[in-house]
């Protein structure tokens, strides 16, 4: 797999992509924390708990407000092994799947491990992160698909029947790329989902998002980039129940006033395809950030998993200061999200001040240091 080479970057451009960065970032991680306090519950219990409007505001979790789920860990990580993907090309080695794999395995150890294993040299700073090490309710596919060390290919991906959202709520990252082109902006997220979730629409389902995110990143519309994102699924096997609930959540747009009626009738969230299709309606239809986390969460279903891509979407069009802030202090993480998002924008827009095939900055390889077996 080969990206585009990326041009030169202004101060304004770079200023412009970190706050989508952060946006896309904190946004999943808000709408995550939001979805949480009301995750599997359906909407007369949502009712019942918080009155006729729903969910309103953050509710506690895991002991706190603002905590997130297993969706904003894994989309760390994500993160995390996409970094690594551009340091470890300086070897000569290029193949960003395998560096995904390798920080989702990561993750996997700070789902049974008490805490980070200082004797793993190859953790890098994000894996020593101490909150991390907490169980946030993981779909199960997510940790029998990471149970080993066996990497799951298109060809012979994890559990080819698994279609729920896991991979998808974990994929923001790939559309952050936005040095890419979106046919390969989608194929890694596709090749990185079926890691995990072999179903085409759970892997189709997260490819559309990264090519949607890719999109708003590049300071397009919502609108222009799910029609992009359903170019990109035309030519794939398997695509059409996805592409039939994008279709689907762009014409409700016109039809009346949101609702939780209206949300329900896109499908059901427990399915990648039918979460996206909510995640993109809302996002679509709110008349502000918070107005469409709102609506995002309060449905059958994981609200957590909606809450989060829809939040991603959203911070991804408006940048970081678009965020409620109310929401964004609260948040469970929020240093560590900051911290490499900005690393994040950092390597793709100043990578080679940082490292290259003869050059690294020492301080850069303690972050994020390349495989195990090529340390020396």
């Amino acid at each position: 797999m080969s990206a585009a080479a990326a041009g030169v970057w202004g101060r304004a451009e770079q200023q412009d992509f970190r706050a989508r960065v952060r946006g896309a970032l904190l946004g999943g991680a808000i709408g995550d924390a939001l979805g949480a306090g009301v995750g599997g519950l359906t909407v007369e219990e949502i009712r019942a708990a918080h009155g006729p409007d729903g969910l309103t505001d953050l509710e506690p979790v895991n002991g706190r407000r603002g905590a997130v789920t297993a969706a904003t860990q894994l989309t760390l990580f994500t993160v995390d092994g996409l970094i690594r993907a551009q340091v470890r090309r300086d070897t000569g080695a290029w193949h960003p799947p395998t560096d995904v794999h390798r920080a989702y395995l990561r993750w996997a150890a700070t789902q049974r491990d008490w805490g980070p294993d200082e004797r793993r040299k190859d953790n890098g700073w994000l894996a020593r992160e101490e909150w991390l090490y907490s169980r946030r309710n993981p779909p199960r596919d997510t940790v029998t698909g990471l149970g080993d060390t066996i990497m799951g290919t298109l060809q012979t991906p994890k559990n080819p029947t698994a279609r729920d959202a896991g991979a998808l709520v974990r994929s923001a990252p790939f559309g952050l790329l936005v040095g890419w082109e979106p046919q390969l902006v989608c194929q890694l997220a596709v090749e990185c989902a079926a890691q995990t979730h072999g179903h085409p629409t759970a892997y189709l389902s997260a490819g559309a998002f990264a090519v949607v995110v890719h999109g708003l990143a590049r300071g397009e519309t919502l609108d222009g980039s799910v029609q992009r994102a359903l170019a990109q699924l035309a030519s794939r096997p398997g695509h059409q129940p996805v592409t039939d609930a994008l279709k689907q959540a762009l014409g409700a747009v016109r039809q009346g006033i949101p609702s939780p009626a209206r949300i329900a009738s896109l499908g059901d969230a427990r399915q990648a395809e039918d979460a996206l299709a909510i995640a993109v309606y809302c996002a679509l239809v709110g008349e502000d950030i918070r107005h469409g986390l709102r609506l995002a969460v309060n449905h059958d279903g994981p609200s957590e998993m909606t809450g989060a891509v829809c939040g991603a979407l959203l911070g991804a069009m408006h940048g970081e200061t678009a965020l409620p802030p109310a929401w964004l202090c609260e948040l469970e993480g929020r240093p560590t999200l900051l911290e490499i998002a900005d690393d994040f924008a950092m390597e793709m827009t100043q990578g080679p001040a940082l490292h290259s095939p003869t050059v690294t900055a020492p301080g850069w390889l303690q972050r994020y240091p390349r495989a195990a077996a090529e340390l020396t």
